[in-house]
């Protein structure tokens, strides 16, 4: 598995990490099992939010990481209309307190909503002051959003979470070159998009399976790939099946070479910039 540094921290961190997103609610069993042999397999940055199965999932993800807490890089997320100076840290203590443990690696606000920015990054320093956060970051914010982030305290969020995958490289416009050239990681989430994945009968789907076949690999070994080629690029993935999580990890090491990166960016070509960054 490849690890980077991940944007302005002193912590490498795997390309491949696994998100929580979209598990069943009874699907504990499987979720918890497939965390575990993730970690195994080199995939411990572990991504998981207040939102999902209403802190649900943070209890799953608590009981995946125990008795090895200190292998992993632990992300949730607060929602916006919890986001005030004081909502923020309340939020983060119950997050901890499902997770079983007294830090987290990185602290997301989830996405933009109507309380200040100012109040929510202030809340982000005194977890830090407290010891509860060792980061913050963000998610779903655009090139202006992350503007705004980083001029309240002249200090850069260390990652955005967005959406990107191959039908959707809105990101590569503005966003990725503007987090690039500040040390910001680039989380991708659904990186095989929300159903959306090219069917491999379909001519895309075809070159996918053509440039996998070179490096007995998969298509979405290669799709993986193709989102984490640039160095501040990481992406997270969910998965319940033993399988999938042994497939998604295999991105960690697979190597393409320029030319098939360029067969797969004429592909699935670069859309024109969105007015808005798109979300899910």
């Amino acid at each position: 598995m490849e690890f980077r540094w991940f944007g302005s921290l002193e912590r490498q961190v795997p390309v491949i990490g696994q998100g929580t997103w979209y598990q069943p609610k009874d699907n504990r069993r499987d979720a918890i099992d497939a965390l575990k042999s993730g970690i195994d397999y080199g995939m411990t940055h572990i991504d998981t939010a207040e939102m999902y199965l209403s802190g649900e999932a943070e209890i799953w993800v608590g009981q995946a990481i125990k008795l090895q807490r200190d292998k992993i890089f632990l992300v949730s997320k607060v929602l916006p209309q919890n986001a005030s100076r004081c909502g923020t840290v309340v939020a983060c203590e119950g997050s901890l307190e499902r997770l079983g443990t007294d830090y987290l690696d990185c602290y997301l606000l989830h996405w933009r909503g109507s309380i200040p920015l100012e109040e929510t990054i202030l809340a982000f320093e005194r977890l830090q002051d407290e010891g509860k956060i060792r980061s913050w970051g963000v998610s779903n914010f655009d090139v202006q959003d992350v503007r705004e982030a980083k001029a309240i305290k002249d200090r850069n969020p260390v990652c955005d979470q967005v959406l990107y995958h191959l039908r959707e490289r809105a990101i590569e416009h503005a966003l990725l070159p503007f987090c690039e050239q500040h040390r910001i990681a680039v989380v991708a989430y659904s990186p095989f998009g929300h159903g959306d994945f090219p069917d491999l009968r379909s001519a895309p789907g075809e070159v996918l399976k053509k440039i996998a076949g070179r490096h007995h690999a998969s298509p979405r070994q290669v799709a993986l790939r193709f989102l984490v080629r640039r160095p501040m690029t990481f992406t997270i993935v969910k998965a319940s099946d033993p399988q999938h999580v042994a497939d998604n990890a295999g991105a960690g090491d697979l190597q393409l070479t320029e030319a098939e990166y360029n067969e797969i960016d004429h592909t699935f070509p670069l859309a024109p910039r969105p007015a808005e960054l798109p979300v899910l």
